[in-house]
């Protein structure tokens, strides 16, 4: 941690990107009165935040030039490495003593690059990836895992709390999205799971929603199951999360497989189940969605019977 220009007691925050996730944890934000400077490629939320009392910025080098404290939500690997590394990119408006914060789900080895350019600047930089949903993200209760030194945790930590009702300090730089890849993955693998037996089940002739309610209060029970079981009975496939993210998310957890060593068969199918979704035109979809492909194969709609 840099010991010059320390935060003052509220500091300034920055957020860049404000899309389902980043703009109701950028309301939270202010909600618990941190001034905030506020950054998207979409400039109608950017306007509507700004109407609530946010401060509007151009890019995400002006973010970086009005705040103590920079925080960003974004989709892809090649997303952060643009909010920080990429022309009018964070770093060109970093200064000595700042703290740079980063909420996506992206790759350890992403997270390290812009770490180490960061510190050539005196700039900290932690990785924070957050889980709970949208819903989480709108009622400040999400579960945030957060990877860097002790002391840049316990700095951020305040503002986390803004955002977050467990927020977990989990080791160096890249280890916030070690745990998160593998939340992810293991939620494929329980949600391709759910699938296959609500699907076998209706196949079989047993009403999916009597074997979903005798199986919510069994071993098999899961978060997994609970929202797939809701959305194969209404048939509501509308985006929450989507299958193209969640691709994203088990891809990236896979290749940690790969580079760890660790044969991860049920991720690898996971994954594939994932991408043969996209390719049938789901990417935009709920990830429950991918539901559908076993009842096409199956020939069976898992709803509940009289439906």
């Amino acid at each position: 941690m840099n010991e010059s220009n320390r935060l003052p007691e509220r500091p300034r925050v920055g957020f860049i990107g404000l899309g389902q996730m980043g703009a109701p944890m950028a309301r939270n934000v202010m909600a618990a009165g941190y001034p905030l400077t506020v950054h998207n490629r979409s400039r109608g939320i950017v306007e509507e935040l700004a109407g609530e009392g946010a401060s509007p910025a151009g890019s995400p080098r002006e973010v970086a030039e009005a705040v103590d404290i920079l925080l960003s939500c974004v989709a892809f690997p090649a997303d952060v490495e643009r909010v920080y590394l990429g022309p009018e990119g964070a770093i060109e408006g970093a200064r000595e003593g700042q703290l740079f914060c980063d909420l996506s789900t992206v790759d350890r080895e992403t997270h390290l690059q812009i770490a180490e350019r960061l510190a050539e600047q005196g700039v900290d930089y932690l990785d924070a990836p957050v889980s709970g949903g949208t819903g989480g993200a709108r009622e400040g209760t999400l579960t945030i895992m957060v990877g860097g030194p002790g002391e840049d945790f316990a700095r951020a930590r305040p503002l986390l709390e803004a955002m977050g009702k467990n927020v977990h300090h989990v080791g160096p730089v890249g280890s916030g999205s070690i745990v998160k890849l593998i939340n992810q993955m293991m939620n494929a693998i329980n949600a391709l799971g759910a699938a296959e037996g609500l699907v076998l089940g209706t196949k079989a002739g047993i009403d999916p929603k009597l074997l979903y309610e005798i199986i919510r209060t069994s071993s098999g029970a899961s978060r997994s199951l609970d929202g797939l079981a809701s959305s194969a009975f209404k048939r509501d496939f509308a985006p929450g999360f989507t299958v193209d993210l969640m691709h994203k998310d088990v891809l990236l957890a896979v290749a940690l497989g790969r580079a760890e060593g660790v044969r991860l068969l049920a991720g690898a199918l996971a994954e594939q189940l994932l991408q043969e979704a996209r390719a049938a035109g789901l990417g935009s979809q709920s990830t429950t969605a991918a539901i559908t492909l076993h009842e096409r194969l199956a020939g069976v709609v898992v709803k509940p019977t009289g439906d």
